[in-house]
C-alpha cells in the first residue's frame, strides 16, 4: 500500500499490450503500466525479455483505490484475459516472457488470489487444470515507453495483432 492508500497489483497475462486496455478505464484504477516482472537480470529491455531466457514475464503493474475497486474485482477482470490453462504462453504468443502468473505484493493479496482460483477451479469453467500461479512481487521494470498505452497509440497495429493471436474467440467462449 503507498501513502495514498493507493494499492499494486501485478498480473502476467501473455502480451501486456492486451492487458492494459480490460484495466484502464475503472474508477478507482489510478495507472496501468507494462513491464517485466520476475526475471534474473537488472533493467531488462524488450529484446532482452523477448529472447526468452531473461526470466521475466510481461505484465502490467496496476495502481488502484482498494475503496473503489477491489482486488478482488481486478482478479475478476483478470480471469477473463488469460487462458489459465496453457502453459506455454498465451494465444499467438508463445514461450515463458508470455505466461500467466498473479504477482501479489501483500499477505492478503495472496490469500485473495488464492482463493480466486480455488473458486475458479471449483466452478469446472475448464475442462483442463488452472495452471497461472501466483508468486511473490518481485521488482517491476517498467517496459519502454513505446510499449505503454499501445493499444491507443498504435491502434491499427494493435487491433490487427490482437484479432489474428486468438485471444478473443477464446475469451467470447469461455466469458460470453
Amino acid at each position: 500500500m503507498t501513502n495514498s492508500g493507493l494499492e499494486k497489483a501485478a498480473f502476467a497475462g501473455g502480451c501486456f499490450w492486451c492487458m492494459v486496455k480490460p484495466f484502464k478505464d475503472w474508477e478507482g484504477i489510478h495507472d496501468v503500466v507494462s513491464g517485466y516482472m520476475g526475471g534474473h537480470i537488472e533493467n531488462p529491455t524488450y529484446e532482452d525479455v523477448k529472447k526468452g531466457d531473461s526470466g521475466h514475464l510481461e505484465v502490467v503493474e496496476i495502481t488502484f483505490d482498494p475503496n473503489l475497486f477491489t482486488y478482488e474485482k481486478l482478479l475478476n477482470v483478470y480471469w477473463q484475459q488469460i487462458d489459465p490453462t496453457d502453459a506455454g504462453g498465451q494465444f499467438g504468443d508463445r514461450g515463458e516472457s508470455y505466461t500467466t502468473a498473479i504477482f501479489y505484493y501483500t499477505n492478503e493479496q495472496q490469500e485473495i488470489a488464492d482463493k480466486s482460483k480455488r473458486e475458479l477451479e471449483a466452478s469446472a469453467k475448464y475442462s483442463k487444470p488452472i495452471i497461472t500461479p501466483i508468486r511473490p512481487a518481485e521488482t517491476f521494470n517498467p517496459a519502454e515507453e513505446y510499449h505503454q498505452d499501445y493499444y491507443e497509440k498504435e491502434k491499427e497495429h494493435y487491433e490487427k495483432d490482437r484479432a489474428k493471436s486468438g485471444r478473443d474467440e477464446f475469451l467470447k467462449k469461455y466469458w460470453s
